[in-house]
């Protein structure tokens, strides 16, 4: 048999803790051969990222390979010189990093940081680093690289930043690529083209990739044989086709189950043994118009710069990221917006939210306008108590220094609504609805878990009893079994409390699941919308056909 271009045998990894060791990874055993793309996929914490980050020797301070054997291309790793690792690095056996935002230096332009890799692996001159960093965006399909060479993080969107963690983990060519999570947060049409962006350029180049996810769909989709990893250790390995097929392990059963997919509803994604609460009376106000939007639009100006102006040049139209928008939400409703990247669906909850004032149109909750009071009054304003939001990340919408009591009491507290034993009460009390153990409630967001994040984040949206509440993306950096739980745990609160929701996501499956109504939105105008089941079921747009055919899922 031909030698494996990776082979991991028995890899264990500790982490020096207050509490003690722990074992991060359990005699882990993977191979890659040459060509192969391997599937790693687990829900957080179950050792995936830092399987990669020990095959790459760049655990942090307190991680260490306890044993085990890792070798690429014959070469022994754990044994190799930092010196000869560190050319291994980036040239041979290179990674996309899950964030790349946080993957990129902010204070570097985006082409720089390419040709840096290529300086430093003799891969360029400095009379040529240029050409050949303007190559590697062109590679990755960045359009106008030679100005985007200059752009820097900060100016690009996800989708941008993401091709260009690609194009510096591919400038050196390297045998094995490793992918940590690289589509988290795209919408799904930018997700496809990252994906096949990776799959043609590795195929063109003859090279493996290790793919790191937690989305059974883009396994199934782009990977030869699949691993499946829980507490650190692998419990099940073979050809992707048969494990989608004939899921052995119980765990990866549940990893399955819990995948929206279709003709699946919210309830069949939980575990077979979670209890069903029986569903409440529908609410005697239900149908009545709650929001209206109507001709919605968000200008931004594009200044000509110093420069433009000096030379007596007219500045550009304003960007246009929302452009005539009106739709309805009524009591007791979810409505979907839906759309990629750029398409407005943020920009109109913020402005829905009042965190964002709109250039022109209205904005009406219960009757009464809105859209003329200024973002910042509205904060003070008896309104805001009736409009929530629930954000995206849970962990970067919590203030590190509260704890979870006390975040879920902040909207309370600055309402001025209840204070002493009567808050604590309350506290308690929207705990318990989003199901938060009482225990949990004096730690800080670091000693608490994505979900119970996510809860925290739930409880703090609902402590003011809104009437309307906007979800944006909020199980998107949530693993699948968490997402069944968290998504159920809407469902349920929207029909005992009789609140309305604004559901912001690129998550088709999951609007179909929580949604009554969609709004398919493309460069900040309405494509498509109506009945959820007619949207998704029979579209009439082309570019709906489009979001729905990028979907990776597993098979059914």
């Amino acid at each position: 048999m031909e030698m494996p271009l990776l082979d991991v045998r028995d890899l264990t990894v500790e982490f020096a803790t207050r509490r003690g060791t722990v074992q991060a990874v359990k005699r882990v055993n993977l191979s890659i051969g040459k060509g192969e793309t391997l599937g790693v996929v687990g829900e957080s914490g179950s050792g995936k990222s830092v399987t990669s980050y020990a095959v790459m020797r760049i655990l942090d301070r307190a991680g260490r390979i306890a044993e085990g054997a890792v070798s690429f291309s014959g070469i022994a790793l754990r044994e190799l010189p930092e010196r000869e690792m560190q050319d291994l690095r980036g040239r041979e056996i290179s990674m996309i990093f899950q964030n790349p935002r946080a993957a990129l230096n902010p204070i570097r332009s985006v082409g720089r940081q390419i040709a840096d890799v290529l300086l430093q692996h003799g891969q360029a001159t400095r009379a040529n680093a240029r050409a050949k960093a303007i190559e590697a965006l062109t590679q990755v399909r960045i359009a106008r690289p030679e100005e985007r060479y200059d752009a820097y993080p900060f100016e690009l969107s996800g989708g941008m930043c993401q091709r260009v963690v690609i194009a510096l983990a591919l400038a050196c060519r390297p045998r094995l690529l490793i992918a940590d999570e690289p589509t988290t947060g795209l919408d799904v049409t930018t997700q496809k083209v990252v994906m096949e962006l990776v799959t043609e350029l590795t195929r063109e180049r003859g090279m493996s990739t290790l793919l790191i996810t937690h989305d059974l769909g883009l396994a199934a989709a782009y990977c030869d044989r699949v691993a499946v990893m829980e507490k650190g250790v692998v419990v099940e390995q073979a050809e992707a086709a048969a494990i989608f097929r004939a899921p052995a392990h119980p765990y990866t059963r549940r990893l399955m189950r819990a995948t929206p997919r279709p003709g699946a509803g919210l309830r069949d994604l939980l575990p077979q043994e979670a209890p069903r609460p029986a569903d409440p009376p529908p609410d005697p106000r239900q149908g009545e118009a709650l929001l209206e939007v109507a001709g919605l639009v968000k200008e931004y100006s594009r200044g000509g710069g110093l420069l433009g102006r000096l030379a007596g040049r007219a500045a550009p139209a304003p960007f246009r990221a929302v452009d005539g928008l009106s739709f309805t939400v009524r009591r007791g409703e979810s409505l979907g917006l839906v759309g990629e990247s750029g398409c407005g669906k943020s920009t109109t909850s913020m402005m829905v939210m009042r965190l964002l004032d709109p250039t022109a149109g209205s904005i009406r909750l219960k009757g009464q306008e809105i859209s003329g009071i200024p973002a910042r009054g509205f904060a003070s304003s008896p309104l805001r108590s009736r409009i929530q939001m629930v954000f995206q990340d849970p962990t970067d919408s919590l203030n590190p220094r509260l704890t979870a009591a006390r975040a879920i009491a902040d909207p309370i507290l600055r309402m001025g609504t209840a204070r002493g034993a009567a808050l604590r009460a309350r506290v308690e009390e929207l705990a318990g609805l989003v199901g938060l153990p009482r225990p949990l409630l004096d730690r800080f967001p670091h000693q608490l878990s994505g979900g119970q994040k996510a809860r925290v984040g739930i409880a703090r949206a609902i402590a003011l009893d809104p009437e309307l509440v906007i979800l944006d993306e909020p199980t998107a950096a949530l693993d699948v079994s968490v997402q069944a739980v968290v998504l159920n745990l809407l469902q349920d609160l929207k029909l005992r409390l009789g609140m309305s929701y604004l559901f912001v996501s690129h998550d088709l499956h999951v609007v179909r699941l929580l949604c009554d109504r969609v709004i398919v939105m493309r460069q900040g105008r309405v494509v498509e919308e109506g009945p959820v089941e007619q949207v998704l079921e029979a579209p009439r747009a082309d570019y709906t056909r489009e979001l729905l055919a990028a979907i990776p899922h597993p098979p059914v």
